[in-house]
């Protein structure tokens, strides 16, 4: 039996484990115990990788998957955690390509594109309110997190006066010490939100996302529900901590940081390098083998789990050279971080936008931005699914 385990302790806030990072110097897949004795497979090459995210031989429904760590074992192991209906992201062929199709229109690149003076209308906003209030100011809640929040809310009709309920149900079901029962009530509670917004929406049509899918007719109530669910967290949960961290990783880095600030034909490929080098996801995805699969010479048998470990991945040097640096003038396009395959993001070109108009709306507003404490002092999201920092005090 392999003792290799999933590695998820951290040296530094900006970098995958060491663990992580020397395995992938010794190949790129290796046989790695689960935490209920299964032997699967953890995989640190980014060619395995993209690979098996490509492969339909691959599942991704989770009742098949053996948990990575204790914390998802001891939540697995609770009667009565199950995904809603409609929360298309942990399904297989039919029932996600049925889902997928249904919102694939509503975020192609053009839309996204008419999106955008709302959200530097958002984004400067916020800035305002900065100033407004003068520092220091935790960046997480004065703009990190609003800016995503609010674009989700108007996209999908959510109320954006509602948010504090959700956004506190959310963080509790992404954290990974949060147990089955209080995981269970978080999901209950954001869904009986969403129910009741729903049937308001049946009554009282507007032009937004959810009112559309209801329109369409081809959903039921609990089906919308797990939808709006799914697009609501995934929609504000993943970009604010990519704000937030990757303001953290530009504070920390001042020549990247001067060269985001300061010439704009950098943003867009900095907005892919931040993506690549901080890689938020930094606990799976997994899949499992519905057959015998073989990659890179490695026999992956019938009903093995494989881990795939996206940050280090992302760093790995026959895609990257010197991944491990940051550099925001690098070719950064091809990273994993949004996935690869058919459930690669749904949302991600919202991301981009939201990111390429925020980071350098932030950096030319406050020119002397600077941390208000040591980097050691702010808080990480180690114990989280989705990795970033907690708060981030900062001051011009």
């Amino acid at each position: 039996m392999s003792e290799l385990t999933y590695p998820t302790a951290r040296q530094r806030p900006l970098d995958p484990p060491d663990e992580a990072l020397r395995l992938r110097q010794q190949a790129s897949m290796h046989p790695m115990t689960y935490v209920d004795g299964h032997v699967g497979w953890l995989v640190t090459g980014y060619a395995a990788a993209r690979a098996i995210l490509a492969d339909p031989r691959f599942s991704n429904r989770p009742e098949l998957l053996h948990p990575p760590i204790a914390a998802s074992a001891a939540r697995r192991g609770e009667e009565g955690f199950k995904l809603p209906p409609g929360f298309f992201l942990r399904m297989d062929p039919p029932d996600h390509t049925r889902y997928r199709k249904l919102l694939t229109g509503q975020f192609t690149v053009r839309r996204m594109k008419m999106l955008e003076p709302r959200i530097a209308e958002i984004t400067d906003a916020c800035l305002d309110g900065m100033a407004a209030a003068g520092g220091p100011v935790d960046l997480v809640q004065s703009f990190a997190l609003p800016i995503p929040s609010l674009v989700i809310c108007e996209l999908l009709g959510v109320p954006y006066e509602d948010r504090e309920s959700f956004q506190e149900d959310t963080k509790l079901l992404v954290d990974l010490e949060t147990k089955a029962d209080d995981a269970m009530a978080a999901l209950g509670r954001v869904m009986t939100y969403l129910h009741g917004l729903i049937q308001r929406k049946r009554e009282e049509p507007d032009e937004h996302l959810i009112s559309g899918l209801i329109e369409g007719g081809e959903l039921n109530d609990e089906e919308l529900t797990g939808v709006a669910f799914l697009l609501l967290v995934a929609g504000h949960e993943t970009t604010a901590n990519m704000l937030g961290l990757g303001t953290y990783a530009l504070l920390t880095n001042p020549g990247q940081l001067a060269a985001m600030r300061d010439d704009p034909s950098v943003v867009d490929n900095g907005v892919e390098e931040l993506l690549r080098h901080l890689t938020i996801i930094h606990l799976g995805p997994f899949r499992v083998a519905l057959e015998d699969v073989e990659i890179e010479g490695n026999l992956i048998k019938e009903g093995q789990t494989v881990g795939i470990h996206l940050p280090v991945a992302n760093r790995d040097p026959s895609r990257f050279p010197d991944g491990d640096d940051l550099d925001v003038t690098r070719p950064a396009g091809g990273h994993l971080t949004f996935g690869h395959g058919i459930h690669q993001c749904l949302g991600q070109q919202l991301a981009r936008a939201e990111m390429r108009i925020a980071y350098p709306a932030l950096l030319r507003r406050f020119p002397g931005l600077r941390l208000a404490v040591t980097p050691e002092e702010v808080p990480m999201r180690s114990d989280m699914s989705i990795y970033g920092v907690h708060s981030l005090p900062v001051t011009w």
